[in-house]
This record gives C-alpha cells, structure tokens and sequence, in this order.
C-alpha cells in the first residue's frame, strides 16, 4: 500500500509513472488532466518508448461517438498539431457543448495490454478525470523505471489496489479500525457520540468513516440507521441543488425522537467521484444533462460508491440488525450482502425544491429509488 499510495501521489503532481503488465513488458503512463506543455514536453521526450496515445473509458468514447474496438481502455493517437487542446478535448467535457467537435477521432483496434486499463484506474485512485495518455516502452518496464528514477507498479496491483482502496473488507473485519469515539452534543441530537473508524494497518491510506450514535438504541431491538455519503455542498454549505443535506439533519432528528439511532457518514463524495470531479458533473448538469448523464459523460459510473463499509462499521458497534432509513435499494442489497440483516427499510424523502425537482425525478425513474 506504501507504494500504491506513493504511485497515487505522483499521479497527481503530474509525474509519469510506469506500468508493468504481466509479461514484464509495459507502458509510461501521465494521467492527461495533469498535460501542462511542459508535462506533456517531459513526458514525450523520455527515450525508448513510442508514439503516445490517449486513453479514455469506453463510456468517454460514446459520448464522442468514437467506434469502440477494445474493452476497458479505448486508445486514440495523439495528433502533433494541437496535442494539449485534443488532450482536453478527449478527456473533459467540460467545454462539449461549447466548442466545435475535434475528429473523428479513430480508436487503436489491435488488443490493449492489461496495463492500459490499469492506467485508467489509477487516474480514478488518484481522485483525477479517468484519462490518461500512455507510451509503450520498449524492452522490459522495470529495470527501465529504475533508470528513468520512476516508479513502476504492477497491472495487478493497481486493479487490486481499487478494492482495497475503496474498501472491499474481507469478512472478518481486520482492515477497519474504531479509533476513538467522542460525546459531541448536536443542535438536533444533544445527546449524541461520535465514533471514528480507520483503516487499519497496510490499509491506513484509506478514507475514514464517522459513525453518529444518537441517543442510547436499544441492543435488543433492530437499530434506526441511516447511511450517509459525506456531501459538503449539501451537508455543509446546505445547497438546495440535491436533498443530502435535508437527509442528514432529517435522519438525526427521527433518530431523536425515536430514543436513538445511528447515522454512518461515509467519505465517498459525489457518489464515490470525489468533490472535483463532482462539481465538473455539476456544470455539466447546468449545461442540461441529468445527473446519470453526467457522471457517465465523465467517464465514470453512475454511482461509484461502495457499501461494505457501512456492514463492517455495523459489525463493529455490535449491530447487526437494522431499521435502515433509506430510498436507495442498492443500499438495501448490499447490506444485505454484506451479513446485516434488515427488518425494514425506512422511507426517507422529503420535499423537493426548484433547484433539485429534476434531480429527485433523475433518482427515480433512472436509480430505481422509492420516491
């Protein structure tokens, strides 16, 4: 993990990184939010490795109607005339509506190495656009790194890595840690304790979770719980563009009333894309996508989160029956997956407003929730 996490962060700054695939072989990879000319200069001037090319997720090609002959990675050439802007062009869609189509662009139709993928992931791990541009190197990838003073990673490990990352716990519990807990009396909840989990061990590098205990539930009775995915523009800032921020104090004051409760806050931003790329769903959103469209408009999924944390942050504080308060039936059969047992699912809708009536309507008719 040290060195998944030391891969990450050079991802970030923008420094290329090697990427081994099974047979020794690899490629340089750049993740292509962080193409800065000089970057880009760098990167394309490394000895011994070939023509550079752009990789996007297949979800990104649709969307520039870009014929798809490979699975997992779709790789286009980088053109020498105007590379930086065809960057942005394939990797942001940001501007689509603004600017005039480049292309048609034409994707590689011979196989990808496994390594190609992995490059996408890694720009996702790294919280940056799903995208990256990719050189092939010639001969074998690790002694090349070495000599380049870069870091190479396995193609394995980094798909490994996207579970640990996001928390794919193993049954017993290990990797998720209750650090400490602390009496934090709410404006809705006086009588409330918070509880902080943490990866633990290898595994430190990932989010922490905080568990809201509201009250004293009862240990013989299924517990009142809400899941929360943090939102710091509806939680914090109370943006009246979703309802998390109505969900969140509206789940604390049931759970008041009701004599106890607990609300899981789960660090998975945006749906699990993290808050920049969120806001750069949330302009696509006011260009007229919905919220499904503009989460696949990125490159990603429609809903990224994971919920295996919530089951293990559960087993921890001793629950294992649940009332959950939710719409999300994704939520239901994850739990359920994950060994907790759920005696009734709780609605939990309220109002909606000028500002996020499409939203709700999106969440019905396109996530399936009980609104």
């Amino acid at each position: 993990m040290r060195r998944i996490d030391r891969f990450l962060v050079d991802i970030r700054r923008g420094v290329p990184v090697v990427i081994e695939n099974s047979d020794g072989s690899g490629l340089l990879a750049l993740a292509a939010e962080m193409a800065s000319r000089t970057a880009l200069s760098g990167f394309t001037a490394l000895p011994q490795t070939h023509n550079t090319r752009v990789l996007i997720t297949p979800k990104r090609a649709e969307t520039l109607k870009i014929h798809r002959y490979t699975e997992g990675a779709i790789a286009v050439d980088l053109p020498t005339e105007r590379p930086l802007e065809t960057i942005e062009h394939l990797a942001d869609p940001a501007k689509d509506l603004d600017r005039a189509m480049m292309g048609p662009f034409k994707a590689l139709r011979a196989p990808l190495p496994e390594a190609a993928p992995a490059g996408l992931k890694a720009a996702k791990l790294a919280g940056l656009l799903p995208a990256a541009l990719i050189r092939n190197l010639e001969g074998a990838a690790r002694p090349w790194a070495e000599a380049e003073g870069l870091l190479c990673l396995a193609a394995s490990e980094i798909l490994a890595a996207e579970g640990l990352i996001a928390h794919a716990l193993t049954p017993d519990d290990t990797r998720l840690d209750l650090v400490t807990s602390a009496e934090v009396p709410l404006a809705d909840a006086p009588d409330c304790r918070l509880i902080a989990f943490r990866p633990e061990g290898l595994f430190g590098g990932g989010p922490e979770h905080i568990a809201i205990m509201i009250g004293h539930p009862d240990p013989q009775a299924p517990a009142l719980v809400r899941i929360h995915s943090e939102c710091f523009t509806g939680d914090l800032l109370g943006s009246l563009k979703c309802d998390c921020g109505d969900q969140l104090r509206g789940a604390i004051r049931e759970m008041q009333k009701a004599g106890g409760g607990i609300v899981l806050y789960l660090a998975q931003e945006g749906r699990g894309i993290g808050l920049m790329n969120k806001l750069r769903a949330y302009h696509l959103q006011d260009l007229g996508f919905d919220t499904v469209d503009a989460n696949l408009r990125l490159g990603f999924e429609a809903d990224e989160r994971l919920f295996e944390s919530a089951a293990t942050m559960l087993r921890k504080l001793g629950v294992h029956q649940i009332r959950l308060m939710t719409n999300n039936p994704d939520k239901v059969a994850d739990l359920k997956k994950f060994g907790i047992n759920i005696t009734e699912r709780v609605p939990h809708s309220f109002p909606s407003n000028e500002h996020n009536q499409a939203y709700l309507q999106t969440k019905k008719e396109r996530s399936g929730h009980y609104l």
